[in-house]
């Protein structure tokens, strides 16, 4: 109950902090999943789902929070947690857990389609790494992976950074959900490769037609 109400409490902290730094906007937030919309399996839902995502700042794990509500599940790099006990503990009560990418073992994998199985939103960055000029690169196979093994829908999103003037602006941008047989990956068990770069293009292609989408607006102001 105390964990409930600390989420609850800290996602109100990251949205005002966010709407105070930002001018927010969201593009297409009709297609959000949650109550009452059929988004995710034709069910009202707030988790259970992946939200695949472009990468620009360590900001942007608390940015989706302070827009899309849900209980959240993020890897983060291991030396995260080693910074301090209170930062290591906030990070853990917004859903992070420690990834290490040196290593060979599927824990982290196993971490993720575990968290999701209890409805929780997984986030991701297909890229692997941020990107200091904003260009959107090619996906790694994680988020297939992922997807694919948890049998679950994907949701592409976009998120860009500016200025107009003095406003720092960030636009979010929100695709059509990728339904869970579109990530499948029949032949999983056996390698799939081939399937799994299919579907992580898939996705990241949706992903850069919604920054697409963002600049022709940002052209018209």
């Amino acid at each position: 109950m105390f964990g409930n109400f600390f989420y609850r409490f800290l996602r109100y902290i990251v949205q005002f902090y966010f709407n105070s730094k930002y001018k927010i906007t969201i593009y297409n937030k009709e297609k959000l999943p949650g109550k009452g919309s059929p988004a995710v399996g034709g069910k009202n839902t707030t988790g259970g789902y992946i939200i695949a995502c472009n990468h620009q700042k360590y900001s942007d794990p608390p940015a989706i929070s302070a827009v899309v509500k849900g209980r959240f599940s993020f890897m983060a790099k291991k030396e995260l947690f080693e910074r301090s006990w209170y930062f290591t503990l906030l990070i853990k009560m917004c859903g992070a857990f420690p990834v290490d990418r040196g290593a060979s073992d599927n824990s982290a994998i196993e971490r993720s389609i575990s968290d999701i199985k209890k409805g929780r939103i997984f986030v991701i960055f297909p890229e692997g790494t941020r990107s200091k000029d904003g260009t959107i690169g090619k996906a790694k196979s994680g988020v297939a992976l992922i997807a694919a093994t948890a049998n679950v829908p994907v949701l592409p999103v976009c998120i860009m950074y500016g200025l107009n003037g003095n406003k720092r602006n960030l636009d979010f941008a929100v695709g059509d959900i990728i339904p869970a047989e579109e990530v499948s990956v029949p032949d999983l068990e056996s390698g799939g490769r081939r399937e799994l770069k299919r579907v992580s293009g898939r996705i990241m292609d949706s992903i850069k037609e919604l920054q697409q989408q963002i600049l022709q607006e940002r052209a018209k102001l």
